[in-house]
């Protein structure tokens, strides 16, 4: 359970902070940087969730809030801390799982499946909504190469790279639908080129 009676401790003026398991690390670390992003990717779905948007996403985002806060967790924690003894029993720390990349997949294929097909590349932009996703995607996007470049050299949950790579997929197709049919930006390569 958390508990903040006070937000700032001083604690981390020296360019380190606590992971989950009370250990002290640069926070220029890769691990830093991964669940950092993950924040980042949360605060940008709170302000989307300010906009106007289809019946029942609001829903959706609030449970992909809560998740991201799952996989910062499950970030915080080294993958070989797997359960933590500091208590009198075993408690299994905090981890993203395959359910959770299912019901991700589940929301992709329902909004997918009323979408036109893609014939050009999509620029980022249209409604307020669609922009706004585009940048969630994209924060994603670079959440996921940071998970990546974190599992380079320590062991990470392999559903959490899962998660976010079928998140910004969600992310795409929630842009595409949030715009009018007809109506997505397209990319024209080479328009503004002389003939």
């Amino acid at each position: 359970m958390v508990n903040l009676t006070r937000i700032y401790t001083r604690g981390g003026d020296a360019g380190e902070t606590s992971l989950g398991d009370g250990r002290r690390i640069s926070k220029a670390s890769a691990r830093i940087a991964a669940y950092g992003t993950v924040d980042e990717l949360n605060a940008h779905v709170g302000v989307l969730r300010t906009l106007p948007l289809p019946d029942g996403w609001d829903g959706w985002l609030a449970r992909i809030q809560n998740e991201l806060f799952d996989l910062g967790a499950d970030l915080s924690v080294p993958e070989e801390e797997r359960t933590d003894r500091s208590s009198q029993r075993e408690r299994t720390r905090l981890r993203v799982d395959a359910s959770q990349v299912a019901w991700l997949e589940a929301r992709c294929d329902e909004v997918n499946e009323h979408l036109a097909p893609l014939t050009s590349f999509i620029l980022p932009g249209g409604t307020p909504a669609a922009a706004q996703l585009h940048v969630c995607r994209t924060v994603c996007r670079r959440a996921e190469r940071a998970i990546v470049a974190l599992a380079a050299d320590e062991a990470v949950n392999a559903e959490a790279a899962a998660y976010v790579n079928r998140l910004s997929d969600l992310f795409f197709i929630l842009a595409r639908a949030a715009n009018p049919p007809g109506a997505e930006p397209l990319w024209q390569p080479g328009a503004s080129r002389p003939e």
